[in-house]
């Protein structure tokens, strides 16, 4: 199941040309993925994969410019792939027309390491953790 996040663009997200700044793409992306897993589960014990996590890589692919405007942009997130002490988030920044037409403005990807910050130390996903990940796990979701 794919997840939805409207996220309000800032004006102090924009580049000199009006443009969302490529590093706040990746802003964009943690917003909605605490969304999905801290606020939108579908069942409770997921909470601290939402933000007690370390971002292990980010592929992200820039489609085309987003420009400033007062409509937030549509993120959909899921997950692609759960191991055993890490997991993969797909996402689409973009709009979608009442038509169902798309604009897609960045696809990325994102793998994630449960961490135990006082240890600082990986830890492995637990069975109420992969419950969650597996209400959003789309492992042929691939990026369209």
């Amino acid at each position: 199941m794919r997840h939805i996040y409207y996220c309000p663009l800032r004006w102090a997200d924009m580049d000199a040309l009006g443009h969302v700044n490529n590093v706040v793409y990746v802003d964009y992306l943690q917003e909605a993925r605490v969304d999905m897993l801290s606020v939108h589960a579908p069942q409770s014990g997921g909470e601290e994969l939402g933000e007690g996590v370390v971002v292990a890589r980010h592929e992200v692919e820039f489609t085309r410019p987003l420009h400033f405007r007062p409509e937030p942009v549509r993120i959909e997130s899921w997950v692609t792939q759960i191991r055993a002490a890490s997991f993969t988030m797909a996402y689409e920044i973009l709009d979608e027309l009442p038509d169902g037409t798309r604009t897609v403005y960045c696809r990325a990807t994102t793998l994630l390491t449960p961490f135990v910050f006082t240890a600082e130390r990986p830890r492995r996903i637990r069975p109420e953790e992969r419950a969650v990940l597996e209400s959003f796990l789309e492992p042929t979701g691939a990026l369209r």
